[in-house]
């Protein structure tokens, strides 16, 4: 059985803080707060978006108020939040994550240290 999947047939997930919206450390996510948007990031989300694809918001953030508002105003749509992945997701856009060549362990970019 492929793991491959058809555009339609999965999500695309967009970490908040750092990636869609600027993550200022001095600011507490308790009260809410979301950073102004990156623009590359809401571009490529609303593109997504425009082409009919399933975008959600991946975050450790529990749902708050201010995260649908941001979304709202940013991206014209409250997206699904969510800090969970599933066998569905096909890509996550992330600031802290490095992307692992699929069944090698090998990181994707790193040069080999003994070549």
């Amino acid at each position: 059985m492929s793991d491959k999947r058809e555009d339609g047939d999965g999500w695309y997930g967009f970490d908040l803080d750092g990636t869609l919206a600027y993550h200022d450390p001095d600011q507490s996510f308790s009260e809410g707060h979301v950073g102004a948007p990156i623009k590359p990031m809401v571009d490529l989300a609303n593109k997504m978006l425009d082409e009919g694809k399933d975008v959600r918001i991946f975050t450790a953030r529990t749902p708050h108020p201010a995260i649908r508002a941001w979304c709202k105003k940013h991206l014209g749509q409250v997206l699904p939040i969510t800090n969970t992945k599933d066998k569905h997701m096909i890509r996550l856009y992330d600031d802290r994550a490095f992307q692992v060549e699929r069944n090698t362990g090998k990181i994707v970019g790193e040069k080999d240290e003994d070549a």
